[in-house]
């Protein structure tokens, strides 16, 4: 921008120069220090200001979080990552799930937690500078047609008021349904939440291209 107005002025001042017979007066001069001295000044003062929005957009930012025990999520949520250049964080259950943990219908660790309205499996670590993030992009496998619990955990653990977040789910043939609804529930009425939608565990990275583009974060 800088060098733009730059060439501006010596333009300006090669044809008032011109048209004053080439050898301005001192007056003249004068007044086109002044003239070249005000445009500067309201240069640096634009410069500033696109400094200062340029910076904060850049703050702006988007964080995918997903849970994936058994490796199906995951290549997906980091799809999503690397196509908006964004950050990336895993739920990881503080006790890590079994084989058998996952075995429905046995009454298996799964079983019980989605059947407890109150189970709220324990994460390990925790998201630094949540603050920092506008747009929280969260998936997770369809477990019994819920969300597993520990994304309930991961919900009830920040305040993600004003932000927008947007859930996606894993499955061989459940819809997203009420999962996405039932999570919707745990936020504060401020919380922005976009219609998720639900990806096969062989989507392709251009699938999920689409989908983001559909739903435009921008």
């Amino acid at each position: 921008m800088k060098n733009i107005i730059g060439a501006i002025i010596s333009f300006v001042m090669f044809v008032t120069m011109t048209a004053c017979g080439n050898v301005p007066n001192e007056e003249m001069q004068i007044e086109i220090s002044e003239a070249v001295n005000n445009l500067k000044k309201t240069v640096s003062e634009s410069d500033t200001e696109w400094s200062e929005n340029t910076e904060g957009n850049m703050n702006t930012k988007t964080l995918v979080v997903y849970f994936s025990c058994t490796g199906t999520t995951e290549p997906l949520a980091k799809y999503a990552a690397e196509i908006l250049g964004a950050d990336i964080y895993e739920i990881v259950p503080e006790k890590p799930y079994t084989e058998a943990d996952l075995a429905y219908y046995t009454d298996c660790r799964a079983d019980r937690e989605q059947n407890d309205p109150q189970a709220r499996p324990a994460i390990s670590g925790s998201v630094e500078n949540m603050d920092n993030y506008d747009t929280i992009i969260i998936g997770y496998p369809i477990w019994h047609g819920q969300a597993p619990k520990i994304i309930y955990t991961f919900l009830e653990s920040y305040d993600f008021s004003n932000k927008t977040i947007v859930p996606f789910c894993t499955s061989h043939s459940s819809s997203i349904g009420s999962s996405a609804d039932n999570l919707h529930l745990l936020c504060d009425d401020s919380v922005t939440w976009l219609e998720g939608k639900r990806f096969g565990g062989d989507t392709s990275k251009n699938e999920i291209q689409k989908w983001i583009d559909y739903i435009d974060l921008n």
